[in-house]
């Protein structure tokens, strides 16, 4: 394939990616994760009495619409069925009306029974289903809420968790010490798989194994239930009432995302806060902005929203491109993201109380919980703009790197949200059977600071080298790198290998040699490159394994060409370095070309982002196009050489 043909392609994808910005500067794709979203948002309504007919007919069509054949539900495109999303989406579909006779609702419940019934669904699943009476609070797990007064240096205080769990537990114990059930409008009976027995007991673990000492535990915290002190139960309540209040952002939301919302909603208004309190009323109106309406009537909710996110990639990817640096469209998403930048403390500051704010968060409002991922990927990305106020997106960028120099942990890596948040204890308890609940450091955030300090002239502090030292100590046998938050090992070494040769370790160096053998072993035969989520779970079938899609095949080239590979030599590379001729680089850039929709964009069903590993998958939608945006002019004009001589900033 000849140079006009790929420009052309790029041409495409730039004008596309270009008419997606918002008038105010940002982009932003939708963020589809699964179906539990929709089922709970009904039953929240339901709880509060709010639910109506429109907008249970048209979730309920979207729940429908992503019914497979078999009668279940899954939590990505193409993986096997799950339990606790199907039985969700039973009763949600339920409550709008299907029968337990119709076809699809009995090949469901066939399914449900098979797999052990509603006491085989996950502890969230089964906490909604007791709201309403479905299941027994007392066989769930007991989480007072005098957890809020323990301190911090005690296991299990709340930031012990991660931040999206600690926003979760803490309304979750004042639900579970509310103990609410709301007359249920129908019973589940054809879900269990012995009604004459619907809550059987499960046996206890040996009590010498951490799930058997959690299990005694929590049979001492359900016994305390019982017998509370009633005056410190009240005080504990209160207090993590204002906690949650506390911590509700700008838009009404808590932490940008799904389940502290739903749950801080349920919270307050078990705690006598009225639908007409302003808390309630902004809570509920955030659902509305994370609402997507469908062309055939079907509604559906966003987990979250990627604003900030979706903008430092696609100004990263339109300057690698070869926009000017000047261009309009990058000036106005500079000046929506210097706007966007965190000056107050949040609860990362009770780790670093005296570090000085500074860094972006994921979402359009969540000023509690900056991350240290978008904090590195927006300050590479104003680095690429020539802005006419220099001296204010330098203070910006020297902020966000002086916060994120603050936040690393002591093994010299970095978590998305917090400081050495790697207590092995939040997993072990029963009621953290949901997914990830702790934030420990991770190879891709790791690269990307990593990758931010040598873009700012600091490949050489300590603290970067500690970074390099971690990264190249947890590399893969095989020569990869495991991806926490993008599907898996092809985005952590899509992350990693960038990140190595920006901070100056050699592209002839073993580590990277075995990355680049691993990438291009992991090679679909189509030319492209495509990895399932289910390496998470199965990593020796999976790791780099699946249909190829866009955003995976632009990681890999991305890691590819910062290796050294290229175009073998036809095409000059920014950087001054000559490349080697790659094959994998080639058929990788070709396959992009041929799958390019018209519009300019590619077609990705696939989940390619992570919330948490296995349990939580993401299909970010601008993912398809702002990667292979980067990968196409990284291929043809070479990988970025930022800075003051380039960029003039």
């Amino acid at each position: 394939m000849d140079r006009a043909a790929i420009e052309d392609c790029l041409r495409r994808a730039t004008e596309h990616l270009l008419s997606l910005q918002d008038d105010e500067g940002w982009w932003k794709g939708n963020l589809e994760t699964n179906v539990t979203m929709d089922a709970e948002d009904l039953l929240l309504r339901q709880f509060l009495g709010i639910r109506t007919a429109e907008q249970t007919a048209a979730t309920a069509g979207w729940i429908r619409s992503q019914q497979r054949e078999d009668g279940t539900w899954g939590t990505f495109h193409g993986g096997p069925a799950e339990i606790s999303t199907t039985v969700e989406a039973y009763v949600a579909l339920r409550l709008a009306g299907d029968r337990p006779e119709d076809p699809h609702m009995r090949a469901a419940a066939e399914y449900v029974r098979a797999s052990g019934g509603i006491a085989a669904t996950r502890v969230f699943t089964r906490i909604w289903l007791a709201l309403f009476g479905w299941w027994p609070w007392e066989r769930l797990p007991e989480m007072p809420p005098e957890i809020i007064f323990l301190p911090k240096w005690l296991p299990l205080n709340i930031y012990a968790f991660g931040c999206w769990a600690r926003q979760t537990i803490v309304p979750l114990t004042v639900v579970s010490a509310h103990r609410p059930v709301r007359p249920a409008p129908f019973d589940l009976t054809e879900l269990h798989t012995d009604p004459a027995n619907p809550y059987p007991l499960r046996p206890l673990a040996p009590p010498a194994s951490w799930d058997g000492f959690f299990e005694r535990i929590d049979l001492v915290l359900h016994a305390y239930h019982k017998r509370a002190v009633r005056p410190l139960r009240r005080l504990a309540l209160t207090q993590a009432s204002r906690w949650i209040v506390e911590r509700q952002e700008a838009d009404g939301c808590w932490g940008g995302i799904q389940p502290p919302a739903v749950y801080s909603l349920i919270a307050l208004h078990l705690q006598g806060y009225e639908l007409d309190h302003p808390v309630m009323r902004a809570g509920l109106a955030a659902f509305e902005r994370f609402t997507v309406h469908t062309e055939d009537g079907a509604r559906w909710l966003e987990a979250c929203q990627s604003p900030v996110w979706d903008t430092c990639l696609a100004t990263i990817a339109l300057a690698d491109a070869g926009l000017e640096p000047d261009h309009p469209a990058l000036l106005r998403a500079t000046d929506w993201m210097l706007a966007e930048e965190i000056t107050t403390k949040g609860d990362w500051a009770v780790q670093r109380p005296q570090l000085p704010p500074g860094g972006w968060a994921f979402e359009f409002h969540n000023d509690t919980y900056p991350d240290i991922d978008d904090t590195a990927e927006v300050v590479l990305a104003l680095r690429r703009v020539r802005h006419p106020d220099p001296a204010k997106v330098a203070g910006a960028v020297r902020r966000g790197v002086e916060w994120s120099l603050g936040m690393q942990s002591k093994n010299g890596a970095w978590g998305a949200f917090d400081v050495d948040n790697t207590s092995t204890l939040p997993n072990k308890l029963p009621f953290c059977d949901f997914g990830e609940v702790v934030d420990p450091p991770s190879a891709d955030v790791t690269a990307h600071v990593v990758e931010m300090l040598a873009e700012v002239g600091r490949a050489d502090d300590p603290r970067t080298r500690r970074g390099v030292a971690w990264l190249l100590a947890n590399q893969e046998a095989e020569g990869s790198w495991f991806g926490r938050w993008g599907t898996n090992y092809i985005y952590g070494t899509g992350s990693v290998l960038p990140a190595l040769v920006a901070a100056g370790v050699p592209r002839s160096d073993p580590a990277i040699r075995r990355a680049v053998r691993w990438l291009e072993e992991r090679q679909n035969q189509d030319g492209g490159w495509g990895e399932d989520m289910r390496s998470y779970e199965d990593p020796q079938k999976w790791s780099g394994r699946g249909d190829s899609t866009a955003s995976q095949t632009a990681w890999a080239l991305m890691a590819l060409l910062a290796a050294g590979e290229g175009p073998g030599g036809q095409f000059a590379p920014g950087d001054g370095e000559p490349r080697r001729g790659s094959a994998a680089v080639e058929r990788g850039v070709r396959w992009l070309a041929a799958t390019q929709l018209p519009e300019g964009s590619w077609d990705e069903p696939q989940f390619t982002g992570t919330g948490f590993p296995w349990d939580f998958s993401i299909n970010y939608h601008l993912y398809r196009l702002v990667f292979p945006v980067t990968a196409l002019g990284r291929y043809l004009h070479g990988n970025p050489v930022l800075g003051e001589v380039r960029r003039g900033t």
